[in-house]
């Protein structure tokens, strides 16, 4: 089989490892890759969100399955384009995708099916949004509407830092048009927990739990940003939770968008926060989340290639999905700056690296011979262990070993998880 996968990050790293473990993939092509997918998959220079270059590529190559990874070229209609074409695809049609294309239709989802989520209300308009802000208990949660490579919220503690987020994000300055449409929220505590979830629209099946850590700075300080670090399973997602939130989040989920004529086949992320008045959802994306999938991922048993066929044709219901017991640590190796301005091209070194630690590649290009940074997330290093304190401490070993000048890694991703089980 010849398999296409849209993409050119850790995520798509991930599950490339995962489909080339299938005897009967012959090829598998990355648009565009990295210098890191380069050494797994053949790389073609097509930009993720060329849909007709995509198309034509495919059909012209006889590609015989495609998986459409990141959130961009999913809302805006690849896998629409890729059906039309006859060609079988992992991930929403454009209808479905609007689930994280749009913040506010998210929303709107949630009120309508009575799932738990936090109070809210959407503007148009910055002058109302502003004098809003004056009614507002801080903090407030400000989020741009639209897509914003996961940097498209800011927790505004107090009024004068949430109309400069507001001004910001509204004026288009921030995100484009992405952020002309804010939705103001309320500010939810409590451990945060992401699911990922295989469905075909009328099953769905829950991966390992998993923790991210968005901030750029140790303790959960500084900039938001795409991701520094996961661990899985998350320890204060329990069995009992865990069946509270397929009855009263999950299931519901599936069942709204069914009945809004958008049923979900692919990869749906929940974002949860597990409040004092139960799990409540922050945020859904419409595909596996980066850098979650490098530690969910390593942890799937079942032939990757034969969930996603299940799930294209309706038939998710009828295959075992497990996972190894055990634990997955992934902690981020980041570009100096990010996730504000940051320098391309640096030349990375990177010794043997531990047993059961791999090296999932975020933006790495190759510049003759030499592989150099290409983006603010450069490198995941991920490790499996039986227990979640030997996964961290791989992990650490292993990025102990990589360089780049100016590398920036949190130190403490697992550490609350490590108190939870303390």
């Amino acid at each position: 089989m010849k398999i296409l996968v849209v993409g050119g990050g850790g995520r798509e790293h991930a599950i490339i490892r995962k489909l080339k473990e299938n005897p009967s993939v012959t090829a598998i092509y990355a648009l565009p890759g990295n210098g890191g997918i380069a050494q797994d998959a053949i790389c073609v220079p097509i930009v993720a969100t060329d849909i007709p270059a995509i198309t034509a590529f495919a059909v012209e190559n006889a590609i015989d399955f495609a998986v459409i990874a990141p959130d961009d070229p999913l809302v805006l209609g690849a896998v629409d384009a890729l059906h039309d074409a006859g060609i079988p695809c992992f991930g929403p049609d454009k209808k479905a995708a609007l689930i994280e294309g749009s913040k506010s239709f998210a929303k709107s989802l949630m009120s309508k099916y009575n799932i738990p989520t936090a109070a809210y209300q959407v503007f148009d308009d910055l002058a109302t949004a502003i004098a809003h802000l004056d009614t507002c208990t801080y903090p407030i949660v400000i989020k741009a509407d639209g897509l914003a490579l996961g940097k498209g919220v800011v927790i505004a503690e107090d009024q004068p830092a949430a109309r400069e987020a507001v001004q910001s994000m509204m004026s288009g300055q921030a995100f484009g048009e992405s952020g002309r449409r804010v939705v103001l929220e309320e500010f939810l505590e409590g451990p945060e927990v992401t699911v990922l979830a295989f469905t075909d629209g009328e099953t769905i099946v829950p991966m390992v739990s998993s923790m991210d850590h968005k901030r750029a700075l140790d303790g959960d300080e500084g900039l938001n940003t795409g991701g520094m670090g996961v661990i899985a399973p998350n320890p204060f997602y329990t069995n009992a939770m865990a069946d509270r939130c397929m009855a009263d989040i999950f299931l519901p989920t599936l069942q709204g968008m069914r009945a809004e004529g958008r049923p979900f086949k692919g990869c749906l992320y929940f974002g949860l926060m597990l409040t004092e008045n139960g799990p409540k959802v922050i945020e859904y994306n419409c595909r596996f989340g980066d850098p979650e999938a490098q530690a969910v991922l390593s942890l799937l048993t079942t032939d990757l290639l034969t969930v996603f066929q299940a799930v294209e044709a309706g038939r998710l219901g009828d295959i075992d999905v497990s996972f190894r017991p055990g634990a997955a640590c992934c902690v981020m190796a980041v570009s100096g700056g990010y996730p504000g301005s940051y320098p391309k091209g640096l030349p990375i070194t990177v010794r043997s690296l531990p047993e059961n630690v791999t090296l999932f590649h975020s933006g790495t290009a190759v510049k003759g011979n030499t592989l150099v940074t290409a983006g603010g997330r450069v490198l995941g290093i991920t490790a499996t262990a039986n227990a979640l304190p030997e996964a961290i401490r791989l992990a650490y070993e292993g990025i102990h070993r990589v360089q780049f000048e100016g590398i920036h890694f949190r130190s403490d991703i697992g550490k609350r998880a490590l108190e939870a089980h303390a």
